[in-house]
């Protein structure tokens, strides 16, 4: 009878002990998802309140260097299909004599543009699934391995010309030039501060100005070297080209190391692996290395008690999908922005692309190349496209750099298409009559489209789409935005080759500039729909979505 008496006491008990475990289970669970999310603001505002330093120093640099390659690779085939014209097209006759057929020069150099499409795509969303930095450095591998193969392109026994050859290295070249855009701009969009986030995107794009520049620089240095054998052979020139475009690992080598090291973001491991503890300890130990001092105060900010606090948990990652994406963007205020970025960068690459990867021909056109030994041509081009690029596109990607936390992104963006607009219209319509009246003239017109154009909607829809969306889907809007853009540039160069020479050799240069023109009243029209990003932080900008998630 005793026993029994007391089982029903023990039994009376159970109930009491499983509600106080119960109760002390949530409270336990209350009090970590309470201190998550104090660790996780406190993580982001230490982020974004910041002094810049050396780590931002560093990360500009880093992906800057792979602006640089890609620029230079990018805009060194405008002056190699010139140069490989008087090497494999050296016994034409007529106009054709040293000169690469017009569909063959479309479809070299829209090669990588058409390669970047996928890659922006593609390294977009594996920036997002995987996270950025398991996939940093893989695309500048890319780089590297397609940039060498296309300067050692040959002849294959049977059926493909050094042209195709050349066009399978470059198609796959822009694959990892593409992948660059979406992760560069968003690991430095992450690790950036509210204040100088702007700067310092802008800054990472700016490289791709030292990369224009250096290419015409090597050129001219590379044709130099071989003057004496090209003025006696100007097949000779067949090592210059390659060597030229050869040349493009070097900065890509140097940077690489660095990229493959560098830490994930904050904001993803906080975001998407849901490790609050391990992108504390992140930002800790990155931003330690300006001092004790701040790196102490860094730590007692973070709340970090134990150094290896972050091991002690198992966080289950909550990856994105298209389904989550596809009910993030179904609402328009959301689709809107996305529309705005991708739209404006289309329009601005018509003109940009159409422009720039055919300046060779503009140089002709307005009588700068002119006649002459294949050296003398192929050494004022070079000239050329540089004097036309430190008149304008330097200074504009730099002024950007320098205003943009103060103008606004909308703001410079509005005037880049306003002025452009207004630019292309008057080099449009006047083509001819004020190359007759004034070369000068028409190039001060030129270069200041240059500037506009960097000083402008080339940097700001680069920079945008790094701020305006949620850490979940950032990398992939940034790489759709950018896909756009590609193939914004995919149409100018099928649409230049195709049009150029109606009535005439680069006769209808004129109609294309007004077609340009066209096109910048569109981004005009789209910059309505982008949001103005200036001193928001990037939570702020996303609408709460990311704390919402929490």
């Amino acid at each position: 009878m005793a026993d029994v008496q007391v089982s029903t006491a023990l039994q009376g008990t159970r109930p009491a002990h499983h509600a106080d475990s119960l109760s002390d289970s949530l409270k336990d669970a209350t009090y970590q998802a309470d201190r998550d999310f104090e660790l996780r603001q406190d993580a982001l505002a230490a982020i974004d309140n910041a002094k810049f330093g050396w780590f931002h120093v560093k990360a500009c640099l880093v992906a800057g260097v792979g602006f640089f390659t890609d620029s230079y690779d990018i805009f060194a085939i405008n002056l190699c299909s010139l140069i490989m014209g008087y090497v494999y097209y050296a016994d034409a006759t007529g106009d054709a004599a040293n000169t690469t057929p017009t569909k063959i020069d479309m479809w070299v150099k829209g090669a990588t543009q058409l390669g970047c499409i996928f890659g922006q795509f593609g390294f977009g969303y594996l920036a997002d699934r995987l996270g950025r930095k398991r996939i940093y450095g893989v695309e500048l591998i890319i780089i590297i391995v397609c940039t060498l193969g296309g300067s050692f392109a040959g002849m294959t026994a049977r059926g493909l010309s050094v042209y195709w050859v050349l066009f399978i290295w470059r198609f796959i070249l822009g694959v990892g030039i593409g992948g660059d855009y979406p992760v560069s701009a968003i690991i430095t969009s992450e690790f950036a501060t509210t204040k100088n986030r702007g700067a310092m995107i802008a800054a990472v794009f700016a490289m791709q100005g030292f990369g224009i520049v250096a290419a015409a620089i090597v050129a001219i240095v590379v044709l130099a070297c071989f003057r004496g054998a090209v003025d006696g052979d100007q097949l000779m020139l067949d090592y210059v080209w390659r060597i030229i475009m050869g040349l493009g690992v070097v900065p890509g080598l140097v940077a690489l190391y660095f990229r493959l090291t560098i830490p994930e973001t904050p904001r993803y491991t906080l975001d998407v692996e849901k490790n609050t503890q391990q992108a504390a300890a992140d930002v800790h130990k990155t931003l330690g290395h300006k001092g004790a001092d701040e790196a102490a105060d860094v730590h007692k900010a973070l709340g970090l008690k134990v150094a290896g606090e972050a091991a002690e948990r198992v966080h289950v990652a909550d990856k994105p999908t298209w389904s989550e994406f596809y009910h993030h963007f179904k609402h328009w205020r959301n689709l809107r922005v996305l529309v705005g970025t991708t739209v404006t960068w289309f329009a601005l690459d018509v003109a940009f692309y159409g422009i720039n990867l055919n300046s060779s021909i503009i140089l002709q056109a307005i009588g700068f190349a002119g006649k002459g030994s294949p050296y003398q041509v192929l050494l004022k081009t070079a000239a050329g496209n540089i004097i036309l690029n430190l008149l304008g596109t330097m200074p504009g990607y730099w002024v950007t750099v320098f205003t943009i936390d103060k103008l606004g992104r909308r703001t410079i963006q509005f005037i880049g298409f306003t002025v452009l607009l207004i630019l292309f219209c008057i080099l449009g319509f006047g083509y001819h009559k004020i190359l007759d009246k004034s070369v000068a003239g028409f190039v001060v017109l030129f270069t200041l489209a240059q500037f506009f154009q960097n000083f402008g909607p080339n940097t700001t829809t680069f920079i945008i789409p790094a701020e305006a969306f949620p850490t979940r889907f950032r990398s992939t809007c940034h790489g759709i935005s950018a896909a756009c853009g590609k193939v914004g540039a995919v149409v100018a160069q099928l649409g230049f080759f195709q049009l150029k020479d109606r009535g005439g050799k680069n006769a209808f240069i004129p109609q294309l500039i007004q077609i340009f023109a066209l096109f910048m009243l569109v981004g005009l029209v789209f910059t309505w729909f982008v949001p103005e990003t200036k001193g928001k932080s990037l939570e702020e900008l996303s609408e709460g979505d990311d704390n919402a998630r929490q």
